[in-house]
């Protein structure tokens, strides 16, 4: 079982499809840079070479055959590897490592939209990265018809899980708001609707309030 670091600063982005989360990202990364901080970007599922083949089966629209406890334990295989090989070695060495997506995504997606529930999750969870949670998580919020057309714009394509119904959809931002209200000292809800600089500005001021009352410099 793996232990929570002592050092460094865990951040992670979740949010639903469009709600710009990848923008929001390397904004974040940008400003914490700038700021003079040591950063590790990495992202689930994907962050290391391995995570990233795992990722490439995930997402396919062309496997939609891919069974939904399949699909749950190749989240979680991505995931040990991200947290061993890059998210805990950067933890001790002190750094800030941002990370697109953790568990929590996996409670949503799978523990409520494919309804695998949360014990099993996070029962997996502590086999892949035993103690380990997000010290700050910052929760774009947006509205999901929105969000959607947003992906079908930008990207020009949907792919696996954005393709899921808008039930599924509905059951992924209820559980997302429903852990945010759960864990208020972890979570912070931003509306993702406004323009991009006043999302940016707004995710800025909750990361920096977070690493003033933890007296990181």
């Amino acid at each position: 079982m793996t232990d929570t670091p002592a050092r460094g600063l865990f951040i992670t982005l979740e949010g639903t499809d469009g709600s710009g989360k990848t923008t929001q990202l390397s904004r974040l990364i940008a400003r914490l840079r700038e700021a003079g901080h040591t950063v590790t970007e990495t992202a689930e599922p994907g962050g290391t070479a391995i995570g990233k083949k795992i990722r490439a089966i995930l997402l396919d629209p062309a496997h939609q055959e891919l069974h939904r406890t399949t699909e749950l334990l190749l989240y979680f295989a991505a995931r040990a590897q991200n947290v061993h090989e890059l998210i805990l070695p950067a933890l001790a060495r002190g750094e800030i490592v941002v990370c697109d997506r953790f568990t929590d995504s996996t409670l949503v997606y799978q523990g409520a939209g494919r309804k695998f529930g949360a014990d099993l999750v996070l029962a997996l969870h502590e086999i892949a990265c035993g103690t380990l949670f997000p010290d700050l998580t910052v929760y774009l919020d947006v509205d999901l018809e929105a969000g959607l057309e947003r992906v079908r714009t930008s990207r020009g394509h949907i792919d696996r899980m954005d393709g899921q119904s808008i039930e599924f959809h509905h059951r992924v931002r209820a559980a997302y708001l429903d852990l945010a209200a759960a864990h208020p000292q972890r979570f912070r809800v931003i509306d993702a609707s406004p323009a991009a600089d006043d999302v940016e500005q707004a995710v800025w001021m909750a990361v920096k309030a977070e690493l003033e009352q933890r007296h990181v410099r």
